[in-house]
């Protein structure tokens, strides 16, 4: 999985802000399009999720996955690789990086995912696009909103 998608946008707040939202598993349902459940299955000993089981389905995608997390210094991002997966999806890798930005965090998504399927690398790479693209734009609007 060494091809990868990534994507960047400004968020309007520090990155603490920003990754108070990404680091809040619990609440993905709510915002994160796509994200029908998740459990936090084990935390780390600074109370933050190490271990995030999530079912994800939209359109004609059905999967369901854990993951293991790794957090950055200083709420500088946080990375994850795939512990099991079933579904549409075999594994998936990726991250999130922050960067402080004046009064605003840029924030850079990058996505590396393995089909179940054997599908083009255009259309894999269309598919991971989307997925970035709306990850970013549903942080964006939850931390701007001041709900996160």
């Amino acid at each position: 999985m060494a091809e990868r998608t990534e994507g960047s946008i400004e968020i309007a707040a520090p990155p603490r802000e920003v990754m108070r939202v990404i680091a809040d598993f619990d609440a993905y349902p709510s915002w994160a399009q796509g994200v029908r459940e998740v459990q936090v299955l084990e935390t780390g000993p600074d109370g933050r999720a190490v271990r995030v089981s999530m079912h994800v389905s939209s359109g004609m995608i059905d999967t369901r996955y854990t993951l293991v997390y790794e957090y950055g210094p200083d709420d500088a991002g946080l990375s994850w690789t795939t512990q099991e997966a079933s579904g549409a999806v075999r594994s998936l890798e990726g991250e999130y990086a922050l960067e402080p930005k004046d009064d605003t965090t840029l924030v850079t998504y990058r996505l590396s995912t393995e089909p179940a399927i054997s599908l083009p690398g255009f259309l894999r790479r269309t598919i991971e696009r989307t997925i970035v693209d709306t990850a970013l734009g549903g942080l964006k609007k939850r931390v701007e909103s001041g709900q996160g």
